[in-house]
């Protein structure tokens, strides 16, 4: 985008004065810039450009879009904000301002990664998350101008190194696709999903790219067809309408891929690639479009969502209903009004340019709260990673409406529990929960609660306290961070002799479990960092660490050799040899991914540095190897009767494990 098309497409919604701003802005940029190069080696300008073509779109403020041209230029042209907001006033200056300080700790994020071709770690995205979203309560357009400013950048990703474009593009599916989605705006977000699969799974993006090219003509045909039919019936009934398909994006399809794959059905098999849109002017024209819809085709049970009654969390709102089209092919239609069908695509960038009046202010308002109850538990979050756990389980996953008793609607995250619930009351309902009903039937305390059920907490008349099972991840007592932190604090705040012993009793139990005779109590205080044994007891005792986590520990020290190094060939029992290419006394080692043994078909690997991998001819990563120049021909050498065989079981303990292993062995 250059800046006669911005400048006319600010035009399009802004006062003449305002667009002035943009075009001063532009100018500033322009010359802060001049010299500059991007990786990619186009000329830097293109990118701030860009990233206000991608809020153009969004028709947000002047301001958004000047503090968009101008993102930049505190952190690489060494401009003063002083000098910025003396230029363009401190509305401009202060977004600037936001979008640097992200940019920064993005940054610091990613340097600490260099050389891994791992995700950011944790601490370092948690802190950046942590920071984006306070700025965000503050002033929201600093986080549009920096999803503006990821998606750019993620278009211009093959310029970077291959650590970095995983870094960046793994951080962008976890974070700010999300951010994206709970902020409702769908034009982002689509695009940012399927920007990171394609650099974090280029093998699976080209598959689908090419399965979905393929069935383009007959798809575009059936979809034409639908079209057409569901127009002829509307307009019998004079119901005014736009009505057209909407195909699925990429990273969506991989995702059902992989739903469907579990249960053993191909992608010939998914017949929702795309969807039907009917759009209208008025809600009850919504629900007469739907009854056109359910008259011509017998609509499919428990496939019908009213989120027009029932908005979703992050204020979307249509109609979703799945028929079956001509009985044999399943068809969702989805029917909104034009203003639904805009916050949809927009979010709630949509609501910003309206937020000043009374009744939309109020809207937008209540669109937000999420984000002010998020800053609120910041302040008791006691870490950077226990807030971006908050974050991604409480904020960043489907959510599930359910009732007080009183009636009133309380979200919750999708998986939520009645201890959840209890705790997002209130903490002193949380503490003090013995039991609960769901529609008025009693369920434990790790029910999963679903859309529309009315909870009612049962409680203790002393105060009773949490119970510390309640921090055990695989009980599910309590699934939101918020839930969890608030047990935590409750064990805290307890006399520290009393969380020592509590500690030293749950690792003594859990030492006798693993079946260890002797355990080194300070070596395990120091394999989870703490300075002394009491501070690693008294962790255990608060809840900071729980038991899955100190079997796991323990486990991986207590990890024995493989069975194999152990026996030593002899008489009868030798180690299968190798040939390549009809040559012996070659480097060859055995796959550890899919453990080839005397007997299976097998192929070999050509390694930059250990020699000959030897594959089985079937293994997942040798079908799917690119460079099938490294592939050579092996075969098994002398055969052998015996050979010895690593075999490794987890399992948890119970009674009569040992003679079932036995039996099945």
């Amino acid at each position: 985008m250059d800046i006669n098309e911005l400048l006319t497409r600010a035009r399009e919604y802004l006062p003449a004065e305002k667009v002035g701003l943009i075009e001063r802005a532009y100018q500033f940029a322009v010359s802060c810039h001049e010299g500059q190069w991007r990786k990619s080696g186009a000329p830097y300008l293109e990118h701030p450009l860009e990233t206000a073509g991608v809020l153009v779109e969004l028709q947000l403020d002047a301001a958004t879009l000047a503090g968009a041209l101008l993102h930049d230029v505190v952190e690489d042209c060494a401009i003063p904000l002083a000098t910025l907001e003396a230029h363009f006033g401190a509305e401009v200056s202060r977004l600037v301002d936001g979008a640097t300080k992200l940019t920064r700790i993005s940054q610091r994020a990613l340097e600490s990664d260099a050389g891994e071709r791992t995700p950011v770690p944790a601490s370092a995205q948690a802190e950046n998350l942590r920071k984006m979203l306070v700025a965000m309560a503050q002033d929201l357009r600093v986080v549009f101008i920096k999803l503006a400013d990821r998606l750019h950048n993620m278009r211009t990703l093959e310029a970077l190194s291959l650590d970095k474009r995983h870094s960046i593009a793994r951080e962008t599916l976890e974070i700010y696709a999300p951010l994206a989605h709970r902020l409702g705006i769908w034009q982002i977000k689509w695009q940012l999903e399927d920007l990171a699969f394609r650099f974090l799974e280029p093998r699976q993006y080209r598959q689908i790219t090419k399965l979905v090219a393929i069935r383009r003509g007959p798809r575009e045909d059936f979809i034409g067809e639908v079209v057409q039919t569901i127009r002829v019936e509307l307009d019998k009934v004079e119901l005014k309408a736009e009505v057209f398909g909407r195909a699925k994006h990429l990273y969506s399809i991989h995702q059902k891929m992989e739903k469907y794959a579990k249960q053993g059905k191909e992608f010939s098999d998914i017949h929702d690639l795309f969807a039907i849109r009917v759009v209208v002017d008025t809600v009850p024209d919504c629900y007469s479009a739907l009854g056109v819809s359910h008259n011509l085709w017998h609509p499919i049970p428990d496939e019908f969502n009213d989120f027009i009654a029932n908005p979703k969390g992050n204020g979307y709102r249509s109609l979703h209903t799945t028929v079956m089209y001509r009985g044999a092919t399943p068809l969702e239609i989805q029917i909104r009004t034009r203003e639904m069908h805009r916050i949809a695509e927009y979010g709630i960038a949509a609501h910003w340019r309206y937020k000043e009046g009374d009744k939309a202010g109020l809207r937008f308002e209540e669109r937000i709260s999420w984000m002010r109850q998020l800053v609120e538990w910041h302040g008791e979050l006691s870490g950077s990673e226990e807030f971006l756990e908050s974050v991604k389980t409480d904020i960043f996953i489907d959510q599930v409406f359910v009732f007080t008793p009183k009636g009133e609607i309380k979200p919750l995250p999708q998986g939520a529990t009645p201890l959840d619930f209890a705790y997002r009351i209130h903490t002193d309902l949380g503490h003090r929960c013995i039991g609960a009903k769901v529609n008025g039937k009693l369920v434990s305390l790790n029910y999963q609660l679903r859309n529309g059920e009315t909870v009612e907490i049962m409680t203790a008349k002393a105060a009773k306290g949490p119970s510390l099972d309640w921090l055990n991840s695989e009980l599910g007592y309590v699934r939101t961070s918020h839930a969890r932190e608030k047990v935590r604090q409750w064990f805290k705040k307890q006399e520290r002799s009393v969380n020592i012993e509590r500690g030293r009793a749950l690792l003594e139990k859990e030492v006798k479990r693993l079946g260890l005779t002797e355990a080194n109590y300070e070596e395990l205080a120091k394999l989870f960092k703490y300075e002394s044994l009491d501070d690693f007891l008294a962790a255990l005792g608060y809840g900071a660490v729980t038991a899955t986590q100190l079997a796991q520990r323990i486990g991986a020290q207590q990890e024995q050799p493989r069975l194999v190094s152990e026996i030593t060939p002899g008489a009868g029992v030798l180690s299968p040899g190798v040939q390549v290419l009809g040559v012996g006394n070659l480097l060859t080692n055995l796959a550890k991914c899919c453990h080839p043994i005397p007997g299976d078909g097998i192929i070999g690997y050509i390694t930059r540095n250990r020699g000959v991998t030897v594959h089985r001819s079937d293994c997942h990563n040798v079908v799917h190897e690119d460079e099938k120049e490294r592939l050579v021909r092996v075969e098994w050498g002398k055969s052998v009767q015996q050979y010895p065989v690593g075999v490794q079981i987890d399992s948890k303990n119970r009674v009569g494990l040992l003679r079932d292993i036995s039996a099945t062995v």
